[in-house]
């Protein structure tokens, strides 16, 4: 663990050789821990591989499962500035970022912000989060699943969900009552359950069946930078994209992704000088054989000799 200010302590672990390239796993989410899985990262006999869980979630404290926690301590600036608190702490010059969805957002941020400290980023599924996207994901992907989303919508009754669905389950996850929060989290990993549904790899209850804490503090810190932009001006990660200039990236991203849809991909490819698009014809935002083969290539380009 390590301490971050405003009471939050974030927890971290490092795995592979102590001696290789470091990288950082930055998970998505927002709020859905780093996963244990991360520790298969390829090359381990190559990479010093980071992983951490960002605030509010997985190992870290407080937990945002528990209502008592303040979650004005935790925003896109609070995570930014964490990273750079572990990057100093383990004494890392420039790091690879390696990260997906949600954390494919919050590598850009970091990368835009501090360029001098990345070394290549690879990222599995390209989200920037802008409010055009998070509209998509919970209002425009409607058309392909009505039944789902009206069971999604009709959920928020009561709670000002006809106007901002998204600021309605924010609501709904900081009342006092715990079954209100577990009814917003049930249905709110439904439908995150039903946009994956038509994946080729798509895994059924994928998120509807992660544990009750897990899952709480998921839809709570979801819920909670949605209704934000994730503090981010619209569009400033695309705009921005140029500050990138310099770092190598590959973009990997299914084409069956109804959540991020490869446009997203496909605007960052064009904004960024040094990047690569790698479209994966058999994959969604779950992955495939083809997308981890992809993964394997472009870390194996990118792990030193």
């Amino acid at each position: 663990m390590i301490p971050v200010g405003d009471g939050n302590f974030v927890y971290w672990e490092v795995c592979g050789n102590p001696q290789g390239k470091p990288a950082l796993v930055v998970h998505g989410g927002p709020g859905s821990g780093c996963s244990v899985g991360a520790r298969r990262f390829p090359h381990l006999d190559r990479f010093r591989v980071v992983l951490f869980d960002q605030r509010g979630c997985g190992r870290s404290i407080p937990h945002a499962s528990d209502p008592a926690t303040d979650m004005r301590f935790n925003t896109t600036a609070h995570l930014l500035a964490d990273m750079e608190v572990l990057r100093e702490h383990l004494h890392v010059e420039k790091w690879l970022l390696f990260g997906g969805s949600w954390g494919s957002t919050l590598a850009l941020a970091y990368a835009e912000r501090h360029p001098g400290r990345v070394s290549e980023i690879v990222i599995p599924g390209v989200a920037m989060t802008r409010r055009a996207e998070i509209d998509w994901l919970y209002r425009g992907v409607a058309r392909f699943f009505p039944q789902e989303w009206e069971r999604f919508r009709s959920a928020t009754s009561g709670a000002g969900g006809e106007g901002d669905l998204v600021k309605a389950y924010a609501c709904l996850m900081e009342d006092p009552d715990p079954q209100v929060r577990a009814r917003a989290a049930e249905a709110w990993c439904a439908w995150e359950d039903a946009v994956i549904s038509l994946e080729p790899n798509g895994r059924r209850n994928a998120y509807s069946s992660r544990p009750l804490a897990a899952r709480l503090a998921f839809v709570r810190i979801c819920a909670h930078y949605f209704a934000h932009g994730a503090w981010l001006e619209e569009g400033v990660l695309l705009r921005n994209a140029g500050r990138l200039a310099g770092i190598p990236g590959v973009l990997i991203h299914g084409r069956h992704d109804l959540g991020s849809t490869f446009q997203t991909a496909w605007e960052l490819a064009g904004a960024w000088p040094d990047a690569e698009l790698v479209a994966v014809a058999d994959a969604g935002h779950t992955g495939s054989d083809t997308m981890r083969s992809q993964i394997h290539r472009a870390l194996t380009r990118f792990a030193p000799g």
